[in-house]
């Protein structure tokens, strides 16, 4: 790793369940940072395109495991790979002959071995997309899974490698990461080697519940643990709960952000929160970013 690679600081933007308001956040600090590369790993359920309105400079087809499929010249309807295959992949046609469900196909393999006309080819199976756009806020590589597409962990790990390799190039110092919701393995792959961890929360039971869960996942890569909540004043008790329990876990209180209907307005105006919003909402924003970018 090179000494600019080093001083790159990569801020992973996280929340343990969905709807609080990650890719929002995310958005803002992307429209506040001067010298950023973006990276959208939440590659199952993508959106921070839809603010960043992307051209798409370039796109990449993402492979990971096998798939079966059934050359109908060769195959004789004979039902052996049917028969074997303990997924319910096969479909047979009206004139006798297979053909798999792409969705069921395990990748296992079975059919290739038993099918004795070799009528089964074992491809590399097409999982998704990865893609690197440019926006005005600058740079953003981001990636979109198939309909039961697999290995996301793989494929959060292309699009950050991408964003490094980008920012490095561009002599950018920092990489803005919208992570998956959860604590799956897409989340693991968007933490790993990073230098912050932003948790967006939401002061209610469900949004406490998960904000102990993926701050622990957080915690256990000893990387520094910042937390937020939005729609703060829903729910005042909350927050303060929220608060307490974090310094007691010796984790960095960043701020509250109120709940605002004009998040929701920027959204459909395809802008970030601080693009279209003024007054106390957007200083609560402003004022958590700077407390990032000075500690992290």
């Amino acid at each position: 790793m090179t000494d600019r690679n080093k001083r790159i600081k990569e801020l992973v933007v996280l929340s343990g369940k969905g709807g609080t308001g990650k890719t929002s956040i995310t958005a803002s600090f992307a429209t506040l940072a001067t010298n950023a590369v973006l990276a959208d790993c939440d590659v199952d359920a993508a959106d921070l395109h839809l603010v960043t309105n992307p051209t798409v400079l370039r796109k990449e087809a993402f492979y990971s495991g096998k798939e079966a499929i059934v050359d109908g010249d060769k195959c004789t309807g004979c039902g052996l790979c049917s028969a074997g295959c303990r997924f319910d992949a096969f479909i047979e046609e009206n004139d006798g002959s297979y053909r798999i469900n792409p969705i069921h196909c395990e990748g296992c393999g079975l059919c290739v071995h038993i099918c004795p006309e070799q009528a089964i080819d074992f491809v590399d199976r097409n999982c998704g997309d990865w893609m690197i756009s440019d926006t005005r806020f600058g740079t953003m590589v981001h990636a979109r899974l198939h309909a039961a597409g697999e290995n996301s962990g793989k494929l959060v790990t292309l699009v950050r490698k991408e964003a490094r390799r980008i920012a490095e190039e561009q002599g950018r110092s920092l990489i803005i990461v919208d992570g998956p919701p959860g604590i799956g393995c897409a989340v693991i792959s968007s933490v790993t080697g990073s230098s912050g961890v932003l948790l967006v929360t939401e002061p209610s039971v469900s949004g406490f519940h998960d904000l102990e869960r993926v701050g622990a996942l957080a915690a256990s890569f000893d990387l520094p643990v910042y937390v937020c909540v939005n729609k703060a004043d829903i729910d005042p008790r909350m927050t303060e709960e929220i608060r307490r329990r974090t310094l007691e876990a010796g984790n960095n209180f960043v701020g509250t952000i109120p709940y605002d209907e004009m998040m929701v307005k920027a959204q459909l105006e395809g802008k970030s929160a601080v693009e279209f919003i003024t007054g106390e909402t957007r200083d609560r924003i402003e004022h958590i970013w700077e407390r990032l970018w000075t500690t992290m």
